[in-house]
């Protein structure tokens, strides 16, 4: 395999710019961008491998700052071998993995060990949260802020049971923490009391559509504001999760470059794709934590996202096993897969005008470099790792069992026509995907952080 390419006549989207041009690739490294490259500058370049690009278009890797690969504990529905190949196919070169495993990551030497599973597993860059519970504090100030993405707290539960509730507890973490915090919000008193509510009135029989009830807005804001207000007081470097709905935009500002922010937000593919409305359609495969929502809260995200309030686009893949999924709603947990289809869904709304190829890069590849200070990706610049992507934008297919990557067999797209595709994806320079063929010889690298 060669470890020196040349990306011939590509359409470059980067920092802004949408220009043609060539790209050289050496030793895991962006060696040049070539905006009009002459005879005598690509003569040098004769003996790297040359890559047509020609109608293709050349962006960053995609960091997804949150996905869970349930390994270790959970590997009958996903685990880092698996999801990371499902990642490259979709354009995410790097990606920092949740904490709600079995066993949850609460000790430093837990989360070297997923470390070490991924040293030896991910075709993927990683990184991974050292988790917060109620009684972990002294692990959690540990972590050394240069090698780990952040600290992860669930102000509200979700799959495992690594909720933290205690007031106490969220201010020691929010004064303490030696890096970013990122945070889940939904208020647990306030789901629980609409969840005995539903469950009295519908029992086994209940509809998916009631999710957005149980987990309703009230539920998100309560949370959500909650986490600014300590952040605010101990002035912690903050980063908020899936939000989903029109009021929590209120918390957010867009008045302060992205660099300078202390408090920073996320949106996910499901909530910008689906609405409430979907649930009938969709049922369980469309039940996540926090609930997808209504129209007027996908027109706030979108607004949001547009307008800087919202920084990053992820996906919190999160996948389950149809078995899992095909229970009743009470008993069907939340989360689907989606690092595969991300890209390809954003280019479908790119093309309907909802955001321009430029605002995509800058949400899905450039601001998470910047909200988590990750060394040298992210952007294509000479000597940055060269992760690096190539799509179609006119190669339309369709998502079917056949072509779905994810180890859980199902996504929430089948049946959905993309009309852009994912063609080869760098990681630190190797081509570890081509066409549909991937380069299982060489893992990918630990995530560093300029802190």
């Amino acid at each position: 395999m060669s470890s020196k390419y040349l990306i011939r006549s590509a359409r470059i989207l980067n920092e802004g710019l949408d220009i043609k041009g060539d790209v050289a690739i050496s030793n895991g490294l962006i060696e040049a961008i070539l905006k009009d490259g002459t005879a005598v500058e690509l003569a040098k370049y004769a003996h790297y491998e040359q890559i047509d690009a020609r109608g293709k278009l050349l962006i960053p890797g995609i960091i997804d700052d949150q996905v869970h690969f349930r390994e270790p504990g959970l590997t009958y529905k996903a685990d880092i071998y698996t999801e990371s190949r499902a990642a490259i196919a979709g354009g995410i070169t790097s990606f920092m993995e949740m904490p709600n495993t079995i066993p949850n990551t609460l000790t430093q030497e837990l989360l070297e060990e997923k470390y070490q599973l991924a040293a030896e597993k991910s075709l993927a860059n990683y990184s991974f949260y050292m988790g917060a519970s109620n009684d972990n504090l002294k692990e959690v100030v540990k972590t050394d802020p240069a090698k780990v993405c952040g600290i992860k707290v669930f102000m509200g539960s979700s799959t495992g049971n690594m909720l933290v509730d205690r007031r106490e507890t969220l201010e020691g973490v929010f004064a303490e923490a030696p890096c970013l915090v990122a945070v889940h919000c939904e208020s647990e008193q306030r789901v629980q009391q609409n969840h005995q509510k539903y469950q009295a009135q519908f029992g086994d029989q209940a509809p998916t559509r009631i999710h957005p009830l149980i987990r309703d807005a009230e539920a998100c804001y309560a949370s959500s504001s909650e986490a600014v207000e300590l952040a605010m007081r101990f002035n912690t470097r903050l980063h908020v999760l899936h939000l989903s709905t029109a009021r929590e935009m209120t918390l957010f500002s867009n008045e302060l470059p992205l660099a300078e922010k202390r408090i920073t937000a996320e949106v996910c593919l499901h909530h910008l794709w689906f609405t409430d409305l979907d649930y009938e359609r969709k049922g369980n495969f469309i039940k996540w934590n926090p609930a997808v929502k209504t129209g007027k809260d996908r027109e706030a995200l979108w607004q949001a996202l547009l307008d800087g309030r919202l920084d990053v686009v992820a996906t919190d893949h999160a996948p389950h096993s149809l078995e899992e999924k095909n229970r009743p709603y009470f008993a069907a947990p939340s989360g689907g897969p989606l690092v595969q289809h991300l890209l390809p869904a954003m280019m479908e709304k790119q093309k309907e005008g909802r955001i321009s190829l430029v605002q995509m890069v800058e949400k899905m590849c450039h601001h998470p470099a910047i909200c988590f200070n990750i060394a040298k990706r992210g952007f294509i610049r000479p000597g940055y790792h060269a992760d690096l992507v190539l799509v179609d934008p006119e190669s339309p297919w369709v998502v079917k069992p056949s072509n779905i990557l994810y180890k859980a067999g199902w996504s929430p797209f089948e049946e959905e026509t993309f009309s852009s595709a994912i063609t080869h994806t760098f990681v630190n320079g190797r081509l570890v995907y081509s066409e549909g063929q991937f380069d299982n010889s060489v893992m990918g690298q630990r995530l560093v952080f300029e802190r």
